[in-house]
């Protein structure tokens, strides 16, 4: 019988603490917030040690950053499912505006990426997390129209910039209860105002 890669053994259980840290630190935050739990909490519900969450992350903030890495990245794998490259760039922008809807309706979403995230983190670094993720797919479905002459050209950096402000106040409110079709109506038109008429 072939003995067992002992690296590749430690390098499972890295990832198993990890995703044990992270799984655990994701539901005390969003049942608590972020100021509220505190990290002997976390290793007990992660089944680890003190010195196993310092080893992996250098302190609670490190740890919530990974969380919001992970939550973000979420997100544009939905989105890039629900509009791959492949549809046309009207309805790939509409789909991919729903696809992060529906994504952001996942408990606890909105506050860790919408609320506590910017609080704990700052602006700055959560534009560079969204800059990799959502707002990456999103102003790659932009340009993508501009450059099909499918969309009136603006410039992208603010076109992003104002579009995902949008979605994140609509998804704000529809985790505080309002009507999430007033919100797709609304956003699909803004959508279509900045399509040229197809002859």
């Amino acid at each position: 019988m072939q003995q067992e890669n002992p690296r590749r053994t430690n390098r499972e259980r890295t990832g198993a603490t990890r995703a044990a840290l992270m799984a655990a630190a994701r539901a005390l935050f969003i049942e608590k917030s972020y100021a509220e739990t505190a990290t002997p909490e976390i290793v007990a519900a992660a089944g680890v040690t003190r010195g196993a969450l310092y080893h992996h992350f250098t302190d609670k903030q490190a740890l919530f950053r990974a969380v919001v890495e992970q939550e973000a990245a979420d997100v544009a794998a939905a989105i890039g499912h629900a509009a791959p490259d492949t549809k046309n760039p009207r309805q790939a922008l509409l789909d991919g505006g729903m696809a992060f809807l529906a994504a952001m309706a996942a408990p606890g979403r909105t506050r860790l990426l919408l609320l506590d995230g910017p609080a704990v983190l700052g602006r700055a670094v959560m534009d560079e997390i969204d800059a990799r993720h959502g707002a990456r797919t999103l102003r790659e479905g932009l340009e993508a129209a501009m450059r099909e002459g499918a969309m009136r050209r603006v410039p992208p950096a603010a076109l992003t910039a104002l579009f995902s402000a949008a979605f994140d106040r609509a998804a704000l409110s529809i985790a505080a209860g309002a009507p999430r079709e007033d919100f797709i109506e609304t956003l699909s038109a803004l959508i279509d105002g900045l399509f040229l008429p197809q002859a």
